[in-house]
């Protein structure tokens, strides 16, 4: 097929103005007069004009892109983080690379390899357990990088997200004050955010000189996984009376087994989840939870990024506010 893609030239020539005008125009259209953004846009549209970024790239180093690595592309919680992402990256003009890696860390350290090769000008990371060499890539690339989802700890630079332990301790809390007392936490003890979330429930309750229990779950959460880590509980903890499930979708499996068994919910056993997604609130029983700002952490990791990349002053550390909703289940 014949290349007959428009030039920069074509594109002035048609919008009477000159290639300098254009040019400033695709790099920030607030660079030019409004009269010539209108003429510039409108020319474009005309003619499906497609910009190649390949000069820009090479001319500045930059290469409007941001990476972002997600563990699941079938977990709500990251589309939520994306959304609040690209709602700023796309303000601005950039585009935005998204890679899974499954909740590996070696895979992880592939993707992010393969991102920095494309010359990003920044990376979004969903977690903060990483490899030693992806670590080392990462700041030598001098890129900025921030780590969302948790707060504290050694950040690589940013960090944006909310105090797990500390949600733990709230959830756990709740627990308690509504009279439970043999208080179970379904989650992994190999994800950080997991473990800081149990901490924090197992300060709560020691601190009424209490023990918690704990669940691990052996595959990825899921509504079936919740009712089976239930009839596991049931065989080895039968007096359990509060569960507090690291994800919404564990807690209305727990839920469903509770109904299906004819056990009063929660009278007899109270169910708490985390995050606070829809599958949790849209039962005629809703789910309590930790009620997470996951839009919010995304748009703001992307505002400090970009205010990086321009030169502008941004914080290193934002702390976020999530919400303990009770539901019908606490």
């Amino acid at each position: 097929m014949k290349n007959n893609r428009m030039t920069l030239q074509d594109i002035a020539n048609l919008a009477g103005l000159n290639k300098m005008t254009v040019s400033r125009y695709l790099r920030d259209p607030g660079q030019v007069s409004q009269r010539s953004r209108e003429l510039i846009a409108k020319v474009m549209e005309e003619n499906n004009y497609i910009p190649n970024r390949a000069p820009e790239i090479l001319l500045n180093a930059r290469s409007k892109t941001i990476g972002v690595l997600i563990p699941s592309f079938r977990n709500q919680i990251f589309a939520d983080v994306l959304a609040g992402i690209e709602s700023v990256t796309s303000a601005h003009q950039y585009q935005t690379l998204i890679a899974n890696y499954g909740y590996d860390p070696q895979r992880e350290e592939r993707e992010v390899l393969n991102l920095l090769s494309y010359n990003i000008d920044g990376l979004i990371l969903t977690g903060k357990q990483h490899t030693d060499r992806m670590i080392q890539y990462v700041r030598a690339s001098g890129i900025p990088v921030a780590e969302l989802m948790d707060i504290g700890g050694q950040p690589l630079d940013i960090q944006v997200g909310f105090d797990n332990e500390k949600a733990g301790w709230d959830m756990a809390h709740a627990f308690l004050e509504s009279g439970k007392r043999k208080i179970a936490f379904f989650g992994s003890m190999d994800d950080p955010r997991d473990l800081s979330r149990f901490r924090g429930t197992e300060q709560a309750v020691a601190a009424c000189g209490l023990k918690a229990y704990h669940i691990t779950p052996r595959t990825i959460s899921s509504v079936a996984l919740g009712r089976q880590m239930f009839l596991q509980m049931q065989q080895s903890h039968p007096d359990i009376d509060a569960i507090f499930c690291t994800n919404d979708d564990l807690a209305v499996g727990v839920l469903l087994e509770c109904q299906a068994q004819g056990i009063a919910v929660p009278q007899e056993i109270a169910i708490a989840g985390f995050h606070g997604l829809e599958i949790g609130r849209a039962r005629l029983q809703k789910i309590a939870s930790v009620i997470t700002p996951r839009y919010d952490i995304g748009k703001t990791a992307s505002e400090i990024l970009i205010a990086r990349l321009a030169g502008k002053d941004a914080p290193d550390s934002v702390n976020l506010a999530y919400q303990i909703y009770y539901g019908d289940t606490l």
